[in-house]
């Protein structure tokens, strides 16, 4: 695994969520703050938080430190689920 190519594909798909955010914004006043409240949810937070540990420690166990990205994308992605479920009920 390319750890530049993989570091980049993290970054676009990261970079491509928050665009997704923007665009929803302009169309929908408020719908970002929605959108991004799992940021002070503290369970979405530990959901992520172990999520990343646990892809990013095996990851690196198997591919190496360009895993590590990898970890945090999926944690990201984790929390942002965790996040709207909470807020959802």
């Amino acid at each position: 695994m390319d750890p530049s190519a993989s570091a980049t594909t993290v970054a676009v798909i990261i970079a491509a969520l928050v665009v997704r955010s923007a665009l929803l914004e302009m169309r929908q006043s408020g719908s970002a703050r929605r959108e991004w409240a799992w940021v002070t949810d503290k369970g979405a937070w530990t959901g992520g938080s172990l999520t990343a540990l646990v892809v990013g420690g095996l990851g690196w166990a198997r591919f190496g430190p360009s895993a590590v990205a990898w970890g945090l994308l999926a944690g990201l992605l984790v929390a942002l689920v965790l996040g709207r479920h909470s807020s959802a009920g």
